[in-house]
Order: C-alpha cells, then structure tokens, then sequence
C-alpha cells in the first residue's frame, strides 16, 4: 500500500508512503484523493514527510487533490513536505497555490 488515509477532525489526512512521488505512483495518489472525494470529504491534508522525491507527475496528482478541494468549497495543505519536494514545488510556482505547513499538527490546527 502506498498511501494511507485517516479521518482526523474532519480533514482526510493522506500519508505517502512511497520514496519517490513519480509516474509509477502518481495515478495511486489521484485515486485516493478522487475515491475520498466522493465519500464527500472536501478537506485533505497530504503528509509527504516519507517522500523524497516528485517529479511532475507527482505534482499533477497533488493538482487534482486541490482542484477537488476547491471544486466542492473545501481546503487542501500539504505537511511534512522534504526539501527536495518543496525545492520542485517553488520551481513550479506551486508554492502560491498551496498550503504549506511543517507538520501535520500545525496543517491540522489552521483547518477550519
């Protein structure tokens, strides 16, 4: 299993388990994110502090996560990201789209 979901005060948080956010693990990620969608969760945290690495496809997945948040009047964060994933996140200008926070904890408390 690559990513694992839990219900932790109304926000889904997501937790990659893969090394590498890449093209064999991308479409794995957007189904998750899609599949809690539609149970109607609108709030998700993604926790890529076990992630070392994403390349584009791995950023698409996160766009899709976001893009279903706003879609249903919800809010997206990510947690935990590692220098390298944040590193590619700022090169994308993604950093102005998402939020960003240290620790899943601090992402938890500035969910409404």
């Amino acid at each position: 299993m690559n990513f694992k979901s839990d219900v932790r005060n109304h926000v889904v948080v997501v937790t990659s388990l893969v090394e590498k956010l890449d093209t064999h693990s991308a479409p794995d990620l957007k189904s998750v994110f899609t599949f809690e969608n539609k149970k109607g969760h609108n709030k998700i945290l993604l926790d890529l502090s076990k992630t070392k690495f994403c390349d584009s496809s791995g950023l698409s997945a996160i766009l899709v996560a976001n893009r279903l948040c706003k879609d249903t009047n919800g809010s997206f964060a990510i947690a935990g990201a590692q220098p390298v994933v944040l590193k590619m996140i700022e090169i994308a200008q993604l950093d102005r789209v998402f939020r960003i926070f240290q620790s899943v904890e601090e992402a938890l408390a500035d969910f409404e």
